[in-house]
């Protein structure tokens, strides 16, 4: 029952506002180029879906690389980090610096060193996603107890040991944080890097309809991006109680 309720709620709640947005534009006469309807918006997608598709599955596979190239390398600098507190200290302020520079700052930047390819759109999409796991992954490093360490010392277990079978486990909860955090923020990035410059991809679409002011194309290509987020963070939550499983064994 809990389980329906779920997808119900959040089914009666999508449909409402659709509803409450398609009567509100043609109760107060609103033009399309201002607000169009959904059912216009649906129309257009439908019109010519192959496109749309095309680039969508393009900035899918910006953010996807992004996402995954910024998680391995967070997850590998927040262990180096978390184990050797002089290079923590002489590296962790341009990691706070990257993370306070707007990625639109850097996009041109990007476009500049690596071209207006799929390249320099995984990058922005990288950075974007790199701080939210090197610093959940440092935190999750240090929330062992010294109790739980000073038992694994009595074992005489070896650092390797301690982390692999203790340090790690217990920071899964603070990476799959991060990683939730990241799926939203990868397609936001590469989406950024579109705007700057790019021939394809949802905000490539974006841009080239805001200067025709094709409004329900702009529509098409936010709702997509927003469905690309939203699949990718659940599939994300989806995996971590596979990998997290003692969780669902306590809470039973």
């Amino acid at each position: 029952m809990k389980k329906i309720k779920q997808y119900i709620i959040p089914l009666i709640t999508f449909f409402s506002f659709i509803l409450v947005w398609e009567f509100s534009v043609s109760l107060f006469n609103i033009k399309d180029f201002i607000l169009p309807k959904p059912t216009s918006v649906l129309n257009t997608f439908l019109h010519s879906p192959k496109i749309y598709i095309h680039h969508s599955l393009i900035t899918l596979l910006e953010a996807f690389l992004g996402f995954s190239i910024a998680n391995i390398l967070g997850f590998i600098v927040a262990v180096i980090f978390a184990f050797n507190k002089t290079i923590k200290s002489a590296f962790m302020p341009y990691a706070i610096a990257l993370k306070t520079t707007p990625i639109i700052a850097m996009a041109p930047l990007l476009i500049v060193w690596a071209g207006t390819g799929l390249f320099s759109k995984v990058i922005a999409s990288a950075l974007i996603c790199f701080f939210p796991v090197l610093i959940n992954t440092i935190k999750g490093l240090h929330s062992t107890t010294k109790l739980e360490e000073d038992l694994f010392h009595s074992f005489k277990a070896s650092n390797i040991q301690t982390f692999w079978y203790l340090k790690l486990p217990k920071s899964l909860p603070y990476i799959f944080s991060a990683l939730k955090i990241s799926t939203t923020l990868s397609v936001v990035g590469a989406i950024v890097g579109e705007f700057v410059g790019a021939k394809e991809g949802i905000g490539y679409l974006i841009v080239v309809s805001s200067y025709r002011l094709e409004t329900n194309q702009m529509f098409v290509g936010i709702i997509l991006s927003a469905l690309i987020g939203f699949i990718f963070y659940n599939i994300i939550a989806y995996i971590e109680p596979l990998i997290i499983y003692w969780r669902n064994e306590n809470n039973a």
